[in-house]
């Protein structure tokens, strides 16, 4: 067993130096560029998790676009700012383009906006390490937008983007996205309806790994009304079994009928009951009033839905919508659902483009990259616009704690990333 283990890793060993020398002396020259712009990138990257964006500081993330729209500008694409209705509360986003006809059309993905507001005492970028960087924002996803950036400017700089057809697209609400998704993502759709492959540049799971499913999110809303009576009185044919005993039944029948299918979760986050409830969307805070002799009259909660495909978001929610209606003597209950990311299904195209980048990232000797579980990543922009075009994500930079005030960048790893996001888009423009 030990010897077959051996040869195992002398063969890998082979082969990617075998691959090595499949870099051809324009791909060299490339790598060479990266290289020389590596420090540059990382003081862009400082620069920029400087600027607060926060997804409700508006300003800050038309500030973030500003820098990379001129950054853009530098290396020949043409941006534009477009700005959302003031009533959505939301920055704008940022699109830079060049116009082509050669090799493959391509849409590249990132946002500008974080999670970490103007009055989050997280705000400055610090090196923990000679290599590690605390970072709001700077993992989740400046870092992402870097690497955009600097593989685009060494391509730039070798004269290899001539007549390409390359859309980069940064949105300013990633985080939070504006109501009604209608009008916050209906430019990035139109994108990439006149595109053939998307590239996302979330955070990376892992150095040899990237996404080519995510699952699809839902909200849902359970509302269930009893009979207000003196709690003597609970059970019987005039008063029934009460509002939270009702929702008891049917989240009992969420977990024990619903639950099972592989990549499908569902959670209920929010639970009120009582004689009054009363709930503020806006900031996720309720108030309940009840007594312990008094039947409950009311009974609410807000859960979340996670899905691989359309298909298996509907049938749960068949399934849900069949538990509620079968309600407990005296009373009544009703489901909804607003549906907020689409999943990014594992397609025959997504995983041929995991194949394109695995093959670069052997070329330069990085090592195999393979998919990542659907099941443990979170939704993105890049689900939007699976239903167009084939997608690959998380092809940003590494780091911790995203989303956290002990969020971290890797800096060491973003040259080769780098490096293996120029290649591959240099491939595909080229084919």
């Amino acid at each position: 067993m030990r010897q077959k283990i051996f040869l195992t890793v002398i063969t890998a060993f082979f082969l990617v130096g075998v691959n090595a020398q499949k870099l051809s002396k324009t791909e060299k020259k490339i790598i060479k560029n990266i290289e020389q712009n590596n420090a540059e990138a990382i003081s862009f990257l400082e620069k920029v998790v400087n600027i607060n964006s926060g997804t409700l500081n508006l300003k800050g993330v038309e500030k973030v676009g500003q820098e990379f729209a001129s950054a853009f500008e530098d290396i020949g694409f043409e941006s534009t700012w477009i700005p959302m209705p003031e009533e959505m509360n939301r920055g704008g986003h940022l699109f830079a383009e060049i116009k082509g006809s050669k090799g493959k059309k391509l849409l590249l993905i990132g946002h500008l906006d974080t999670v970490f507001e103007e009055d989050s005492p997280f705000q400055t970028f610090e090196m923990v390490n000679d290599s590690i960087a605390h970072a709001p924002g700077g993992n989740d996803m400046k870092g992402g937008d870097i690497i955009v950036l600097y593989a685009l400017k060494a391509l730039r700089e070798n004269g290899l983007l001539n007549d390409a057809q390359i859309i980069v697209a940064f949105t300013g609400d990633e985080e939070s996205a504006g109501d009604p998704l209608e009008e916050s993502r209906k430019d990035l759709i139109e994108a990439a309806k006149r595109s053939d492959i998307a590239l996302g540049f979330e955070t990376s799971t892992g150095f040899n790994y990237a996404t080519v499913a995510r699952r699809g999110s839902s909200d849902w809303k359970v509302e269930v009304e009893g009979k207000r009576a003196h709690s003597s009185g609970i059970f019987n044919e005039d008063t029934g079994a009460g509002a939270i005993f009702e929702m008891s039944r049917i989240l009992n029948g969420f977990y024990t009928d619903v639950k099972g299918e592989d990549l499908l979760t569902f959670n209920p986050g929010t639970l009120l009951g009582g004689t009054f409830v009363e709930f503020d969307d806006m900031t996720s805070k309720g108030t309940v009033f009840g007594k312990t002799n008094v039947v409950a009259q009311k009974a609410e909660v807000r859960g979340g839905l996670r899905f691989i495909s359309e298909e298996q978001k509907e049938r749960t929610r068949d399934k849900m919508r069949e538990i509620v209606a079968n309600n407990l003597p005296q009373t009544t209950a009703n489901i909804s659902f607003n549906d907020s990311y689409p999943a990014m299904q594992p397609t025959p195209g997504n995983e041929a483009l995991l194949v394109k980048l695995n093959e670069v990232s052997l070329d330069l000797q990085q090592g195999e990259v393979l998919a990542y579980d659907p099941g443990k990543r979170g939704a993105a922009d890049t689900s939007f616009v699976a239903k167009y075009v084939d997608c690959l994500d998380g092809l940003g930079t590494m780091g911790n704690a995203a989303h956290t005030p002990e969020e971290t960048v890797n800096l060491n790893t973003i040259e080769a990333l780098t490096k293996r996001t120029a290649l591959l888009i240099y491939r595909l423009i080229h084919e």
